[in-house]
């Protein structure tokens, strides 16, 4: 199902290229919908889900225990409460939308207060972003919901939810923006349309496993006051990375036209693996550490979290070097039309090369973090959070002004490197995990497969020069060809390093969900 969402995520994206390219409008509309997004992640899937996950796993456990029903009651109450409170930012978000854009947008702030040329992306990005505004509060209760699910053992709802935006903003894409003088007011209408359409998705869910129950605030009630302890301080754990990514934002606002765009779709092409591994692996590993952890076993938690960097670590190796030597042939087949030229192809690859020196360390945060949310720890993270933003605004700092919107994507992968570190080493002080000798093995094992299968790719790719004369069917038959010879290379590589398909099963995890 995530799968399915991420390829449909590069759709969107294939299409957005299309009618917008990498214009001051495409920048105002990447800037409108990653605000709520950031917000999305901060409250809804990042702090709120590894908060509310393992307070939710240990209710039920207790149910199991004393043949109560609690856990039903502490959804109403939490769906209730975040009701309140995410229905309050929302309407502020859409009333103060142009102190979000000075806020994080600063340079087109000083460009209308000044008068100068560019200021209509200040007006522009005000209007946007009070339609893409409600897409948070949508997406919290989608959250919600999936989180609930999750808990229970149901991964595909979820899974399958974003599905429903990409084809709502495709769809606008296609069909509404033809009747618009400016597409960017089609695809911020797409948004909030597919967040409507996955909110209401999940409800039949809901209600088939018995959950679908009548929100009710309860600020004061035990289990909200739980999480809200948690809350607090997860909003900087593992939602560190979005946070660097809108001050990138801030910073690229003072940048060239175009910047913005140019980080935003060479993260995208960083966040298909990141989303189907790192962050896949983490949603299954979230309740199931949970669980664990109120079960006080301690063993078999330590297994899971060296499963699932074996994992993450099996495809995001042979992704990131796949990546780093077809990222302009690969640009070019997703995007290079319309408005999407073969500049705007070299600019967006340097920024992809960047962002893939820190494709394992945001995979390996995805994975650590939860071992620390799994156990109700959030004051750990939240100080390596904070000295990670830290030093990603000191990277910035200095390598913005030589690097420019390069600078800012190396300044990202740096401090996701210092983040993942920190986060290995505060386990392993605790005596929480260890990565064992025989993992060690395998992940050089890997690497090696990965580097063998990075030459053989690269003997085999025609120059950028010789791409661009290819027509488009053949470019397709030619990238999908190499990718096939270069995966064959990679576990043909594992297989005679030793490495078998036991070395990844899946094995602790189904005994907890």
């Amino acid at each position: 199902m995530t799968l399915i969402s991420r390829v449909l995520g590069l759709v969107r994206d294939v299409v957005i290229a299309n009618i917008m390219g990498a214009n001051s409008s495409a920048d105002v509309f990447f800037f409108a919908n990653k605000i709520p997004n950031f917000l999305r992640r901060l409250f809804a899937e990042g702090a709120f889900a590894q908060a509310f996950v393992p307070v939710l796993s240990e209710y039920r456990a207790q149910d199991e225990i004393n043949n109560t029903n609690e856990t039903k009651q502490l959804i109403a109450q939490v769906s209730g409460t975040l009701g309140v409170i995410i229905s309050a930012v929302t309407l502020f978000g859409m009333l103060a939308s142009p102190l979000f854009v000075m806020l994080f947008g600063f340079g087109w702030f000083l460009d209308w207060f000044n008068g100068e040329a560019g200021s209509e992306k200040f007006e522009l990005a005000s209007t946007l972003l009070k339609i893409t505004f409600p897409y948070l509060w949508f997406i919290s209760f989608a959250a919600l919901s999936g989180a609930v699910l999750n808990t229970l053992g149901r991964f595909a709802v979820s899974a399958f939810t974003p599905v429903l935006l990409n084809v709502c903003i495709i769809g606008a894409a296609i069909y509404l923006s033809p009747l618009m003088e400016n597409p960017a007011f089609a695809l911020a209408w797409g948004v909030f349309l597919g967040g409507l359409v996955q909110f209401l998705f999940q409800m039949p869910f809901l209600y088939r496993a018995g959950v679908l129950v009548k929100p009710q605030w309860a600020w004061h009630a035990k289990g909200v006051k739980k999480i809200r302890q948690l809350i607090v301080p997860a909003l900087f754990g593992v939602s560190v990375t979005q946070i660097n990514l809108l001050l990138d934002t801030l910073i690229a606002s003072f940048l060239v036209t175009g910047s913005i765009s140019w980080l935003y779709y060479a993260d995208r092409l960083l966040e298909f693996p990141l989303g189907l591994f790192g962050i896949g692996i983490a949603t299954v590993i979230l309740p199931a550490l949970s669980s664990l952890h109120a079960k006080q076993n301690s063993n078999e938690f330590s297994q899971t979290l060296d499963w699932a960097l074996r994992v993450v670590c099996l495809f995001s190796l042979p992704a990131m070097v796949g990546l780093i030597v077809l990222a302009k042939p690969i640009i070019m087949i997703l995007f290079m039309r319309g408005e999407f030229d073969q500049v705007v192809v070299l600019q967006v690859s340097y920024a992809l090369y960047a962002y893939l020196a820190g494709l394992i360390s945001f995979m390996f945060i995805k994975v650590l973090a939860p071992g620390y949310y799994a156990r109700q720890d959030t004051k750990t993270p939240v100080k390596i959070g904070i000295k990670a933003m830290v030093a990603n605004m000191a990277f910035n700092l200095m390598l913005a002004p030589f690097f420019g919107y390069v600078g800012l994507a190396i300044a990202t992968a740096m401090s996701a490197t210092l983040n993942a570190f920190w986060l290995y080493q505060g386990l392993k002080q605790q005596n929480i995990f260890t990565l064992t000798r025989t993992t060690w093995f395998f992940l050089i094992k890997m690497l090696i497969a990965a580097l063998m299968m990075a030459a053989g790719v690269y003997s085999f790719s025609p120059r950028f020069e010789i791409w661009l004369t290819m027509e488009i069917s053949a470019q397709i038959v030619q990238l999908v060809l190499i990718i096939g010879m270069g995966l064959l290379a990679y576990f043909s590589c594992l297989f005679l390093l030793g490495i078998r398909f036991n070395d990844v099963k899946i094995t602790k995890i189904k005994t907890v969900t």
